[in-house]
């Protein structure tokens, strides 16, 4: 029978390595809101993004206007 290598889940925080498996149930549960918290934070730094481009188009368009009006 052909033994199943098992890979153990590490998190490392602040240069050390903990396994997953080993934390409490709070601590778990800390990781989890950790990563939701840094997904939000990609999810808003691409919405920024977004937006900054949209406000340059915008500012483009307005020079575009001022310089025609005069």
């Amino acid at each position: 029978m052909a033994e199943e290598e098992t890979q153990q889940r590490t998190v490392t925080i602040d240069g050390t390595e903990y396994k997953i498996d080993e934390m409490s149930e709070n601590a778990r549960q800390q990781l989890i809101n950790l990563r939701v918290a840094d997904q939000e934070i990609e999810r808003l730094n691409r919405q920024l993004a977004i937006t900054r481009t949209a406000r340059q188009a915008y500012a483009r368009a307005l020079q575009g206007e001022l310089g025609e009006s005069q």
